[in-house]
């Protein structure tokens, strides 16, 4: 394995999401690589992220023109929104990705019908299988929570590291080998768990902090941070409701097609 001593990831914005019982609070990683003189920035957010973006390129010293590449895992409104406060940086996607926007099915809430008119003000450039953004970074594709998803693999001297966008959204999803939310393909989904877990020993999921595998468990490499405002903990009506995750699969997921 060849090593590249000056690639580094790190997290600008940790990701989560949680369920209420009026719809979803989603916030998905925004990651910053480091690969010699590149700075790729992997999935940019939703419009509620603008502000803490900025602030976190800021306070490392960096400005958006510095970002080289934008890297979308995908498409989805969540991940994909804020790619315009960075003009000067091309926005990597898969065919598939690019293509599937296009014509996104009636009951994906993930990829509203705006997104293609989105991504054409600006500058994308399809990337594929084993192709190497900077030394010692390669695209894996992950397809199944979207047609197109696709994550990174690093060569790092800390051994090898997977960027996994949403196909593994979460911790859970790779400790039970069981994918969050599938908008395209659950068979697709569940190889592409398998997939980036056989190629790197840590991962970077779309929804939860880096972590490994150890003995079959969770072990986290970050901690949990969050800081919640406009809503006091012991107001009439809040409750939390414990059940654990389970996959939610989009209906009508059988006439996906492209």
């Amino acid at each position: 394995m060849s090593t590249e001593p000056s690639l580094t990831i790190e997290t600008l914005l940790p990701g989560m999401s949680w369920f209420t019982d009026i719809g979803r609070v989603s916030f998905c990683s925004i990651l910053l690589i480091t690969a010699e003189d590149k700075r790729i920035l992997v999935d940019t957010g939703h419009a509620g992220r603008r502000v803490a973006t900025l602030e976190a390129l800021r306070v490392r010293g960096i400005q958006p023109t510095e970002i080289d590449y934008v890297f979308q895992t995908h498409a989805h409104f969540d991940h994909v929104q804020n790619f315009d406060l960075f003009p000067d940086a091309p926005v990597l996607l898969t065919p598939a990705e690019l293509q599937y926007v296009q014509r996104p099915h009636p009951n994906d809430f993930g990829t509203p019908l705006w997104t293609a008119a989105a991504l054409a003000t600006t500058r994308t450039q399809e990337v594929s299988e084993g192709d190497e953004i900077a030394r010692g970074v390669r695209v894996i594709e992950l397809p199944g929570h979207s047609a197109g998803s696709a994550g990174l693999l690093l060569e790092t001297e800390a051994g090898r590291i997977g960027v996994a966008g949403d196909a593994v959204a979460a911790g859970w999803s790779a400790r039970d080998r069981m994918p969050a939310i599938v908008f395209w393909n659950e068979q697709q989904s569940r190889e592409s768990i398998d997939k980036i877990l056989a190629s790197a020993d840590l991962i970077y999921p779309g929804h939860d902090r880096p972590f490994r595998l150890v003995d079959g468990e969770i072990a986290y490499h970050e901690p949990f941070q969050l800081t919640i405002g406009n809503l006091d903990p012991a107001r009439e009506g809040l409750r939390f409701d414990p059940t654990p995750p389970t996959t939610f699969i989009m209906p009508g997921i059988e006439t996906q097609t492209l």
